[in-house]
């Protein structure tokens, strides 16, 4: 079942992406992942966990996946205007996330906000303890290959216990549906 969602104000409004793509950096089990947006002149870097990942692609990968082919091939129309404030470079950890498919314009709005901070804000810099948010438009067919990408990415990690769920480490995995009794293997 999807809830629609009463979209918060964002920072950033970049309008419809000329470019988004999902990257991984590091070892299994050491990982880091980042969304990479572009509108315009404006670049933004988003660093998630990869449960977030994981849920952005499973997502648009089973809504685009459902639309008849001939509703995945029609053109798509953003309700919004591109990126018209100049030069805009956004770096932050997401902590919440929203994602919405709009069938009228054929496109998905997502909306990802920092992870909040403790930092009180400070008289003399008063961007300090502001949190960084920016919302974009996506087609249909870039969110369906965004989908495939994303569950790509995630699926190169360990491998999972076929027992508890857990990640195998390369020096194994003690699954505690064993009581600790057993120690699993990666391969």
């Amino acid at each position: 079942m999807i809830f629609t969602v009463e979209s918060k104000k964002v920072k950033y409004s970049l309008g419809p992406v000329s470019s988004i793509e999902a990257f991984t950096f590091g070892e299994p089990g050491r990982r880091t992942f980042r969304l990479d947006v572009r509108s315009g002149q404006a670049f933004c870097s988003i660093w998630m966990e990869k449960e977030q990942l994981l849920q952005l692609g499973t997502y648009l990968k089973d809504v685009v996946d459902r639309q008849p082919k001939e509703e995945r091939e029609r053109s798509t129309s953003p309700k919004a205007d591109g990126w018209t404030g100049g030069d805009l470079n956004v770096d932050f950890k997401a902590g919440q996330m929203l994602l919405s498919h709009d069938q009228e314009s054929n496109s998905f709005y997502l909306q990802a906000y920092e992870r909040e901070t403790d930092e009180p804000a400070d008289e003399d810099n008063p961007q300090i303890g502001e949190t960084e948010s920016v919302g974009f438009w996506v087609t249909a067919a870039r969110a369906g290959d965004l989908g495939q990408e994303a569950l790509i990415i995630c699926a190169a990690g360990r491998p999972t216990c076929f027992l508890c769920g857990q990640p195998i480490n390369p020096d194994g995995h003690a699954c505690p549906r064993t009581s600790g009794h057993t120690v699993l293997e990666a391969g």
